[in-house]
């Protein structure tokens, strides 16, 4: 791995800036969210930064189910991030539908309109479990040291 390849993984790893967007649940999972930025759990000690910018982020945290009306701007919004990018499906609407699955508006979980990188389950996903989500998929992002 080149040098400016091994600056960018460890600035992204030390600092990512996330990018919180619902696509239509019941906001219990987006209190949560918002709970793991306070200062009670603070997730910004592992570096997160919450943005509000999609062309600013590196994670995008979804969370509801995709319904139709949500759909285009759920990959326009995708689109827009940098790469690498990562997507955290949080709650259980988000992985699969939840509640909503069958209606007549709602298509699935976050991964029915783009790839998802990491799932969160939980209704809602307590900020723990959100946390320990991020934190494992910032870990995966680490190259494994050599001679241990």
């Amino acid at each position: 791995m080149g040098l400016l390849k091994r600056i960018m993984t460890w600035a992204r790893i030390k600092s990512p800036w996330v990018l919180h967007f619902n696509t239509g649940a019941c906001n219990a999972c987006d209190i949560e969210i918002i709970a793991a930025l306070t200062p009670r759990y603070d997730l910004e000690r592992f570096g997160v930064q919450l943005k509000g910018s999609p062309r600013h982020a590196d994670v995008l945290l979804c969370s509801g189910p995709v319904t139709r009306q949500i759909e285009d701007r759920l990959k326009r919004i995708y689109e827009q991030m940098p790469e690498p990018k990562f997507v955290v499906a949080i709650g259980t609407c988000a992985c699969s539908g939840g509640v909503f699955q069958g209606c007549y508006n709602v298509k699935s979980g976050i991964d029915a309109a783009i790839p998802v990188s990491l799932y969160v389950p939980g209704c809602p996903a307590s900020p723990k479990a959100i946390i320990d989500g991020v934190v494992k998929l910032l870990g995966s992002l680490e190259e494994p040291k050599h001679g241990k």
